[in-house]
C-alpha cells in the first residue's frame, strides 16, 4: 500500500498537482501549528510581540542555521527570496562603468531589481550565456567566468535555476570568482530542502533562499544569510525600529508584521524530516529520483533526450519542447490560456514560453510516476501529436 503523503497535504485531491517549484505548498500539520501561534498573536498581540518574538525569533534562527550550515549570527529572515536579493542590491552602492555579472537564466525578478539599481548608477548588467540544453557544468562555469572583466563588483547567481531547472555548480563558481576579487550574490530560492546547504564552507557574501518552497513552510518564510564582513551597511528594504542596531535588528523589525511564517520554519524542517526513515537526505534523494525518472518518462513519450546530466537536477526536471502543429493548443493558445488548458483537464503544470519553449516538471512527496503520464499524454494533446 502507497504512503499516505498526499493526505497530509491540503491540496486539491480533483487536480494533479505538478507545479511544487512555483509557490511551495505547506502540509496541513505545519498549517496548523501557524494557526495556533496566530491565535496566540491575537489573544495578546503586545506580549507575542514586544516581550516574547526576539527569543522565539532566535530559537527559530538556530534551527534553521544548522539545517543550512551557517553560524546563527549571520542569518536574518526574510519575506522571500526576491526580497533577499533586492535588499542586498539597493544597500550596496555602484558608480557609473560598474559591472554586475549574471547568467541568461536568472530569475526574471531578481534580473529586474539587477536592471534597477544598474540605471539609477550608471552601472552595466553583464549576462553570461550558459546553454540550454547543457552537457555538464563546465559550460556554466566556463560561461560565467568569462564575464568576467576588471570592472565586475558583483556576480548575482541562480543556486537552482527557476526556467530551466538547473543546479548550478556553485561552489565552484563562488571560490573562481572570489580568486578573481568578485564577490557573489546567490538566489538560492529552490534549493533550501532541495540540495544540501552548507554555506559557511560555501564562502558567498550573501546567499538568499526561500522556506515555503521545498522545506514546505508556510508563505512568508526566507532568509538571508550574510558573511560576516559583509553586514556592515547591509539594510533591509523597510528602515525601521531596528536601524543603526545591527543585521539582525534590521530585518527583524520592519513594523507591524505576522512573524509566523518564520517561527513555523522549525516545524518544516522537523515535521518534512520525519516523514522517511532517513529523514532529510532520503526525502532530497526521492525527490531527485522521482524528478529523474519523471522527464525520463515525459521524454520518452514526446521523442524528447534529457536537457542535462542527472547531476545538475534537483527536484525539478525541465524539457525543451518542440513545435506545436499548426492549429494545435500549444501553437493558438497564449501561455496563460494553456496553463488554464491544462487546468482545465485537471493537470497543473507549469510552461515556459521564452527563450524556448519548456516544460518544468517537480517532484515532491506527494507526487508519483502516474501522475507524469497524464501530464504526457496531454502534452502530446496540446502538441497535436496525438
Amino acid at each position: 500500500m502507497p504512503p499516505p503523503f498526499p493526505s497530509l497535504w491540503c491540496l486539491d485531491a480533483a487536480v494533479t498537482y505538478l507545479n511544487h517549484g512555483s509557490f511551495g505548498a505547506c502540509p496541513a500539520a505545519v498549517l496548523a501549528a501557524q494557526s495556533a501561534l496566530r491565535d496566540e498573536l491575537e489573544r495578546e498581540p503586545v506580549e507575542f510581540l514586544a516581550v516574547r518574538l526576539q527569543d522565539r525569533l532566535h530559537a527559530a534562527r538556530a534551527e534553521l542555521a544548522a539545517f543550512v550550515g551557517a553560524d546563527p549570527a549571520d542569518l536574518a529572515f526574510v519575506n522571500n527570496a526576491t526580497s533577499g536579493v533586492s535588499a542586498v542590491l539597493r544597500s550596496l552602492e555602484f558608480r557609473p562603468g560598474d559591472e554586475l555579472l549574471t547568467t541568461n537564466h536568472t530569475y526574471a525578478a531578481c534580473r529586474k531589481a539587477l536592471d534597477y539599481v544598474a540605471g539609477r548608477s550608471g552601472a552595466r548588467v553583464v549576462v553570461a550565456t550558459v546553454p540550454f540544453p547543457i552537457g555538464g557544468e563546465d559550460e556554466v562555469v566556463d560561461a560565467v567566468l568569462a564575464g568576467v572583466s576588471p570592472r565586475t563588483r558583483l556576480a548575482l547567481l541562480d543556486h537552482v535555476t527557476s526556467p530551466t531547472a538547473l543546479v548550478f555548480p556553485l561552489a565552484r563558481l563562488v571560490a573562481e570568482l572570489r580568486a578573481r576579487g568578485v564577490e557573489t550574490l546567490v538566489d538560492g530560492a529552490h534549493a533550501p530542502g532541495m540540495v544540501p546547504l552548507a554555506l559557511a564552507a560555501l564562502g558567498a557574501a550573501y546567499y538568499t533562499g526561500n522556506a515555503h518552497k521545498w522545506l514546505c513552510a508556510p508563505k512568508g518564510a526566507a532568509f538571508l544569510y550574510a558573511r560576516r564582513d559583509r553586514q556592515d551597511g547591509l539594510h533591509a528594504l523597510t528602515i525601521s525600529h531596528g536601524f543603526g542596531r545591527g543585521f539582525q535588528a534590521e530585518f527583524d523589525w520592519a513594523g507591524t508584521d505576522d512573524p509566523t511564517a518564520w517561527l513555523c520554519i522549525p516545524e518544516a524542517i522537523r515535521y518534512l524530516g520525519a516523514l522517511l526513515p532517513g529523514g532529510w537526505p532520503e526525502l532530497m534523494a526521492r525527490n531527485h529520483a522521482l524528478a529523474l525518472a519523471a522527464r525520463d518518462l515525459v521524454g520518452r513519450e514526446l521523442g524528447l533526450a534529457p536537457a542535462a546530466p542527472a547531476a545538475m537536477v534537483g527536484s525539478m526536471a525541465s524539457l525543451p519542447l518542440p513545435a506545436p502543429a499548426p492549429g494545435a493548443p500549444a501553437a493558438r493558445l497564449e501561455p496563460e490560456q494553456l496553463g488554464a488548458w491544462f487546468r482545465a483537464r485537471g493537470v497543473r503544470t507549469w510552461l515556459y514560453p521564452q527563450p524556448l519553449p519548456l516544460v518544468r516538471l517537480s517532484a515532491q512527496l506527494y507526487n508519483d510516476l502516474g501522475q507524469y503520464q497524464a501530464l504526457a499524454r496531454l502534452l502530446r494533446e496540446a502538441l497535436g501529436g496525438g
